[in-house]
C-alpha cells in the first residue's frame, strides 16, 4: 500500500483548471481508498499513473486542504471476476476503507463467459467489498464497464460487443440498485467518438489517458460526496 499526501479535495471542475471557491469542511483528515478491477484500473497500455483511479488521487492531491489518502490497488490486466476474487483473497486488505471503487467485467465479456456466472461472481465481490468498507455498501462506487468495441481491435464486431457490454452493465446495475450501491455510468463516455484516435491507447485496444481523465471527472463528484458523508 502506498500513502499519498496531498493538499486536499478538488471539485471535478478543477480538472479543467477551475479552482473551487471553498473546500468542504470535514473533521476526518485521513482517508483510505481501495481500487478493485482489471486492466482499466491499472492503466494497461498507458501506465498506472494515467489510470482513472490514479488520476482521481492526483486530482485530490492538487486542491487546497490538509488530507492524507492511503491508496491501494487490487487489479491486473486480463482479470475476470473470478480472477479478482482470487486476487482479493491473496491481497493484504484491511476492513477500514473509506472508499472502494469496483470496475470489473470486460474480460468476462471478452472471453465469452456467461452472464449468469458474471452476476454470481460480481455479487460475491460486492459482498466481500462490503466487509472491507468502513460504511459497507455506502462506501462503495461501482463503475460501469467501458465499451472496448469502440477501439480498432473491436471494430469488426462493434455492435455485438456493445450489446454484450450493455447486458453485463445492466446486470451489475440491478445488483447495485438492490443493495443501494452507487453506480457510476462511464460507458457512454467510452463511446464518445469511435473514429477519434485521441480516446484510444497505442495498442489499439485500451483507452487513452484522455479517456481515463473523462472517466475520473465523472467519478469524482460521487467519490467526493461519499467521503464527505
Amino acid at each position: 500500500m502506498r500513502s499519498i499526501y496531498f493538499l486536499g479535495f478538488i471539485l471535478w471542475a478543477c480538472a479543467k483548471g477551475t479552482a473551487p471557491d471553498s473546500v468542504p469542511s470535514n473533521t476526518q483528515n485521513s482517508f483510505s481508498y481501495l481500487a478493485l478491477g482489471d486492466s482499466y484500473t491499472i492503466g494497461t497500455a498507458i501506465g498506472e499513473d494515467s489510470s482513472y483511479s490514479a488520476l482521481l488521487v492526483d486530482s485530490l492531491e492538487g486542491a487546497p486542504s490538509q488530507y492524507t489518502v492511503e491508496y491501494q490497488v487490487v487489479a491486473k490486466n486480463g482479470w475476470t471476476t473470478q480472477d479478482l476474487i482470487q486476487g482479493m483473497a491473496k491481497a493484504d486488505l484491511d476492513t477500514t476503507y473509506d472508499l472502494v471503487t469496483l470496475l470489473i467485467g470486460v474480460n468476462n465479456q471478452y472471453q465469452g463467459r456467461s452472464l449468469e456466472e458474471y452476476k454470481q461472481e460480481f455479487l460475491q465481490i460486492v459482498n466481500q467489498a462490503n466487509a472491507l468498507a468502513k460504511k459497507g455498501y455506502a462506501s462503495m462506487l461501482v463503475i460501469s464497464i467501458p465499451d472496448w468495441g469502440q477501439s480498432p481491435a473491436g471494430s469488426g464486431s462493434r455492435a455485438q460487443i456493445s450489446a454484450e457490454i450493455d447486458a453485463f452493465n445492466q446486470a451489475q446495475k440491478g445488483i447495485c440498485d438492490s443493495l443501494a450501491i452507487q453506480f457510476v455510468d462511464i460507458t457512454d463516455l467510452s463511446r464518445k467518438d469511435p473514429n477519434s484516435e485521441a480516446w484510444i491507447a497505442n495498442d489499439g485496444l485500451h483507452f487513452s489517458r484522455a479517456m481515463h481523465q473523462l472517466w475520473m471527472r465523472k467519478i469524482y463528484p460521487f467519490s467526493h460526496a461519499l467521503l464527505q458523508d
